[in-house]
């Protein structure tokens, strides 16, 4: 089915929409950095929530995590079941911290827990990665998108997809800042989801005999059993491209080791994401708006997963075979190798009729354009909060600091438009941001969590824990599987890699900080909220207990 002229219409509404909306709620703001960054700290929950999710659920998702799907199946959607746990946690025990210390950005937690060093330390690693992995990947992932379902998937519109998606973003995210970006997500949330429902029904009504939504998630069940298994073992599912999905997902360790560390560092302490809590009412509207973030992601993995899901059963014969008489052209790249990430948009392209198929494609379009705009927002609210006002001109203006704020933002987005197409040679792009993003969270997540919980952290064991924590996630991901092949190196998952690298981390930083408190409580200490743990003698003792108690379980279930 072809791109006709209603959905063109239909599509070019919807932009129009947005671009009007965020332009509009923006008016009149963007005096003060805290108009600019903040949005104000007017945001009511139900847009918190709305614009956590909005943040959280683009391109990543929707086509890296479709093409999870399509390769690993149901076992994928355990980042999204585990996420709703994980904001639960983070309402409960670290916002109440953040809202009152006054955060702009996370950096700046770190320079009242630790110091000026760290918190510059780590600024630069949130940019580095929003710019070379988030914004990068995310662009790359929409235009692959829209020049299968717009184009002929031939590569021949995909540029002209990345530009357009970068200036649709900048059109409205770079003049209002948070309030444009948060109040868009609220109806860029509405279309995504249900532009998301509308595909996955349409998918399983195509799959059944009947065409019913039941019986067509009984017929997939019943043709691909393995797609559905939550806990995979070791050979249990081959992805098409060759690689034994337990690699990705290891067995039952993913419930207690590297998912945690992932899913914390990503809903804790990752600033496009918390950005927006940081900018509510209160701490309690700030609460309920992840209550609400979190059930929605309950929800997620019925638009992302199972329309990959569908994908594969459509696209294989019996035995779950590829070959040209079962499988479209279009997921069979040169030499035969197998593009996961088609899923989504080949389920749209063939299967959505016209004027639905405008309304999807525009909520495929808001999942990457309010995650590209939140990401822009997040990278100019550190560039200029955490390094330019305090090294570059102390004494900035007001509008100076938006104005700084705009360009840092532009920039970025022009490096990430060059960087996208390098991305064209993957897989499945959803494992590899999970992959490089694993390579510097287990170490911040390690500053934090002794941060936060064990008052005799000192600075200087930040520092060297979080950068000690880069060789060695970089030894594990360089052997055998990596890029070295040498009996030296160790041959592990990487969410494996992610745990332990976590653990190790936090070893470390106990061991210099008792060197250097030798006894004694640190004196830069924050005060712990009376919501956190005792930090006395016995809380000590039990964090090592805890530490050794997760290691005997991980191993167990390795």
């Amino acid at each position: 089915m072809e791109f006709a002229l209603l959905d063109k219409i239909i599509f070019a509404s919807y932009a129009l929409m947005i671009i009007s909306i965020g332009l509009w709620v923006s008016r009149g703001k963007g005096k003060t950095s805290e108009d600019y960054f903040l949005a104000s700290k007017s945001l009511p929950w139900w847009a918190i929530g709305t614009s956590l999710i909005a943040a959280n659920i683009s391109a990543e998702q929707f086509i890296g995590m479709s093409g999870s799907g399509f390769a690993i199946g149901l076992a994928i959607a355990s980042y999204e079941w585990m996420a709703a746990i994980t904001l639960i946690i983070v309402g409960k025990y670290f916002l109440p911290i953040f809202i009152e210390k006054g955060l702009y950005t996370i950096p700046e937690f770190i320079e009242v827990r630790y110091g000026t060093n760290l918190k510059t330390i780590l600024a630069v690693f949130w940019i580095a990665l929003f710019i070379f992995v988030n914004l990068t990947s995310v662009l790359y992932l929409g235009a692959t998108a829209l020049d299968t379902i717009v184009g002929s998937g031939d590569g021949s519109i995909f540029m002209y997809s990345i530009v357009g998606l970068a200036l649709f973003a900048a059109a409205y995210s770079l003049y209002g800042g948070l309030a444009a970006v948060a109040w868009t997500d609220v109806v860029q949330v509405v279309l995504l989801i249900v532009g998301g429902l509308i595909t996955t029904y349409i998918g399983l009504s195509h799959v059944a005999e009947d065409g019913g939504i039941i019986s067509g998630m009984v017929s997939i069940y019943e043709q691909v059993p393995e797609k559905f298994s939550m806990i995979l073992e070791k050979g249990e599912i081959i992805t098409p491209g060759g690689k034994d999905a337990w690699w990705d997902l290891p067995g039952l360790a993913v419930l207690l080791g590297g998912m945690w560390v992932a899913n914390l560092y990503y809903w804790g302490f990752n600033q496009y994401i918390i950005q927006r809590t940081l900018a509510a009412k209160s701490l309690r509207e700030s609460q309920k708006g992840i209550i609400l973030a979190g059930f929605l992601k309950l929800l997620i993995p019925l638009i992302v997963v199972v329309p990959g899901i569908i994908a594969y059963v459509m696209n294989t014969g019996p035995g779950g075979t590829f070959s040209e008489e079962f499988t479209d052209p279009s997921f069979i790249a040169e030499g035969g190798r197998i593009i996961n990430d088609n899923a989504f948009p080949w389920l749209i392209k063939e299967f959505v009729p016209t004027g639905l198929k405008g309304l999807v494609l525009a909520a495929l379009a808001a999942a990457i354009v309010s995650s590209i705009a939140s990401m822009l927002n997040s990278t100019a609210t550190i560039f200029t909060m955490d390094i330019y006002k305090p090294y570059i001109q102390k004494g900035a203006s007001e509008n100076r600091l938006v104005t700084v704020g705009r360009v840092s933002a532009t920039l970025a987005l022009v490096i990430a438009v060059f960087l996208a197409p390098q991305l064209r040679s993957l897989g499945q792009v959803f494992q590899y941001i999970q992959e490089y993003t694993g390579v510097v969270s287990p170490g911040i997540l390690a500053v934090f969590m002794l941060g936060l919980f064990w008052r005799k952290t000192t600075n200087n064991a930040a520092i060297l824990g979080v950068l000690a924590s880069i060789p060695i996630a970089l030894y594990f991901k360089v052997g055998p599987n990596g890029w070295i092949d040498s009996p030296f190196f160790v041959e592990l998952p990487f969410m494996h890699q992610m745990f332990i690298t976590w653990i190790l981390t936090m070893a470390i930083m106990m061991v210099i900080s008792l060197i250097e408190n030798k006894g004694a409580n640190h004196p830069k200490s924050i005060i712990i909220s009376k919501n956190f743990f005792k930090t006395g003698p016995a809380f000590n003792i039990g964090a090592f207990v805890i530490m050794l108690i997760v290691t005997v379980l991980y191993a167990i279930f390795w």
